[in-house]
């Protein structure tokens, strides 16, 4: 049975219409130059008094640089995976720098890969309040803290949900596939 110039016409226009996601992608790129532009200028000002650190301030530095190196990943995993998984494949040569990750990360795995991310620097923000508590001219209200270990709470129970739901998911596709 042969499909209608219209139904032809209406499918090809829904599939070209994943193009329209390639200037999110690179509404991305330009927020990881901004999160570059971050790291420069915290790198810079730490730095800059890096001998007078004390191990504490030296360790804070160092989460901090982290956290925006974990942010700068997550960016470039959902520029990276999603182009490939919505819009179209990239072409780059056999022999190249390609990541090993590219082209097997589907949505689920993506979706995990943000999760895990956003656990990672809620973690790292988390263990940033509680050395910041270790100082004796500390601001940080203790209700914040709370506040702080029950959103990182949230994100960990809703990363482990998505990864029981995918497994659910990836069990049933099991069972349908074997049962057929």
């Amino acid at each position: 049975m042969s499909k209608s110039a219209v139904e032809r016409w209406l499918e090809a226009g829904l599939f070209a219409s994943r193009w329209l996601l390639a200037p999110f992608y690179m509404g991305l790129v330009v927020a990881l130059v901004g999160l570059l532009i971050v790291f420069g200028r915290e790198l810079y000002g730490e730095v800059s008094h890096i001998l007078t650190m004390r191990p504490q301030d030296g360790i804070l530095m160092a989460l901090s640089l982290i956290d925006l190196s974990l942010a700068g990943n997550l960016v470039i995993i959902v520029i990276l995976s999603g182009y490939e998984n919505f819009v179209a494949k990239i072409a780059t040569p056999e022999r190249s720098d390609r990541p090993d990750w590219l082209g097997g990360v589907d949505f689920s795995g993506l979706k995990m890969k943000v999760m895990a991310s956003i656990v990672a620097i809620s973690a790292i923000a988390l263990l940033r309040a509680f050395m910041d508590l270790a100082e004796p001219d500390t601001t940080l209200d203790r209700s914040k803290l709370v506040w702080l270990v029950a959103i990182h709470l949230t994100f960990v129970v809703s990363a482990v949900l998505l990864a029981a739901m995918d497994w659910l998911i990836s069990r049933g596709k099991a069972h349908q596939g074997g049962g057929a």
